[in-house]
């Protein structure tokens, strides 16, 4: 129910020695109808909140306030610090003003018979006959299907076992593994699901286009060895509403959340599961969006990316581990350390896809891509060959001057190659002038680039990554590349004239 009643309301200063009378009617309020926005089945949500205003020059009592459902209804108050549904004489002052705290917490199944959503109202009435005011009360209620670990009869909690540690002790994570009848995602109810959900080993996670994947506070998915996930969404015709998309976002449905990093933990694809594909899916607003260990050891690549869009995590968009990853038409932004950590080596190939960071919520580091063949812990460091990084008509942009670093040890290969690509890295120091890693006039490395020019993104804060017109992006693509991925991630044809990045170039609206 979260912390409700915890408010503490302090009107006015304390007096004993006044007299009231009833209130006429006149009150004012903040709004006329208080929107609490849309909460999950049997989930509490938010607090909200509204003022009454008393403007005459008396002090007055409010003979009652009351929901219209009485204690029947789903919403619950909170008046002058006091909690209930119903209230009488509420004393207010001349001049003055109390707030009301609103929840609500709904059963779909009570409220309708068909349907997975359901607008539910009620009102908040100010005293009775001529004299009743209301303020009505809106909420959209939807139904899911919620995923848990079991809890025992002795307290304890379903988990996951994650292997052994440096000191031979067993890890667990609080989670479950997917029952057969779940290991198929539709876009029917969106899913909630608390604790880390496992795909079994030698299992496939199907998720259809339209899917609503909503993670708790803490919460994941996890993929065992030889465990699959394939999301494959489809292109959307409203890109407000991305009807097609797959989603996977924090289990907060209030517009306030809707963009705020750290609500949930991450993707996780363990060492040995293979054959991970996200085609026209966002994930966003965890902690770390794709965390990947290792690859499946065969020639053919452990995680495809396609029209995928990660973002709002507060350590790394997609950290893979000597990975073998293919991605093309990939936006990756906004991470509190880098948007794109390719560690321990592996083997990536990444086509018009744009790499940025424009975070803003701490200080930040890291680069927007941080490119390494060595790990380090504090034990030992750890190295892997990085057998290939290519990054064709790409876009590699943010906030720092330096948007691409490299972490080499010798001990492994260290192969690596951009072109075609706008590249943020602007050494106003001199600090790599002298580093071979970062000789820009090495043809077989650095081909047909374009360093520090603007890459003129709609709205980069907002994960607004298309490009304009005046974009140093524009015309910068390779043809070669561009046949290889036609379409943008809207669904433009790029083949003719191809723009770097995951986005073709549109002229913007200008604002009135």
């Amino acid at each position: 129910m979260g912390v409700f009643f915890t408010f503490i309301v302090l009107t006015s200063a304390c007096r004993d020695d006044f007299e009231t009378v009833p209130s006429t009617g006149e009150l004012e309020f903040s709004t006329d109808t208080l929107f609490l926005d849309t909460v999950f089945t049997n989930t509490s949500s938010s607090t909200y909140q509204f003022k009454v205003y008393n403007r005459s020059s008396k002090d007055i009592n409010i003979p009652k306030i009351e929901l219209g459902e009485g204690e029947a209804s789903n919403y619950r108050l909170n008046v002058d610090g006091i909690p209930g549904k119903t209230f009488e004489n509420i004393e207010l002052l001349a001049k003055d003003s109390l707030f009301v705290f609103v929840e609500v917490t709904a059963d779909i199944e009570n409220l309708a018979n068909q349907g997975t959503q359901f607008t539910y109202e009620d009102v908040v009435a100010f005293d009775t006959g001529m004299n009743q005011q209301n303020i009505r009360l809106i909420s959209l209620i939807q139904d899911a299907v919620f995923l848990f670990p079991e809890r025992f009869e002795d307290g304890t909690t379903e988990t996951l076992s994650l292997g052994v540690n440096e000191e031979g002790e067993e890890l667990f994570i609080e989670g479950f593994f997917l029952d057969d009848e779940h290991l198929h995602f539709t876009n029917e109810k969106p899913y909630v699901i608390y604790g880390f959900a496992g795909v079994p080993s030698g299992k496939t996670l199907t998720i259809d286009p339209g899917a609503r994947i909503h993670f708790h506070a803490n919460s994941g998915m996890i993929v065992a060895n030889n465990g699959t996930i394939q999301a494959n969404g489809e292109i959307s015709q409203d890109q407000e509403a991305l009807e097609n998309e797959i989603i996977f976002q924090g289990d907060r449905l209030e517009p306030g959340f809707s963009e705020i990093p750290g609500q949930w933990a991450t993707i996780w694809l363990t060492q040995g599961s293979t054959n991970h594909i996200f085609d026209y899916t966002t994930i966003k607003n965890g902690t770390v969006g794709i965390l990947m260990d290792s690859n499946d050891g065969t020639n053919n690549p452990t995680l495809q990316l396609k029209n995928t869009q990660i973002y709002n995590h507060t350590n790394v968009g997609l950290l893979a581990r000597t990975g073998f990853v293919e991605a093309e038409n990939v936006v990756i932004n906004n991470a509190g350390q880098a948007a794109v950590n390719l560690s321990l080596g592996g083997r990536y190939n990444f086509k018009h896809s744009t790499i940025a960071n424009y975070w803003s919520n701490s200080f930040r580091q890291f680069p927007a891509l941080l490119i390494e063949n060595n790990l380090q812990t504090q034990e030992e460091v750890f190295v892997a060959d990085l057998v290939e990084a290519t990054f064709s008509n790409c876009i590699i942009y943010g906030t720092e001057r330096i948007e691409v670093l490299f972490n080499q040890v010798d001990e492994a290969a260290f192969n690596y190659k951009f072109e075609n690509c706008l590249i943020r890295f602007n050494d106003i120091n001199n600090q790599y002038v002298d580093n071979p890693l970062y000789n820009f006039e090495d043809s077989n490395i650095f081909l047909d680039n374009v360093f520090n020019e603007s890459p003129d993104f709609l709205n980069p804060n907002q994960n607004q990554l298309q490009i304009g017109l005046e974009s140093a992006a524009f015309n910068l693509g390779n043809t070669n590349t561009a046949q290889e991925v036609p379409l943008d991630l809207l669904g433009i044809n790029r083949v003719a004239n191809p723009d770097s990045g995951a986005f073709q170039a549109i002229e913007f609206e200008e604002e009135d």
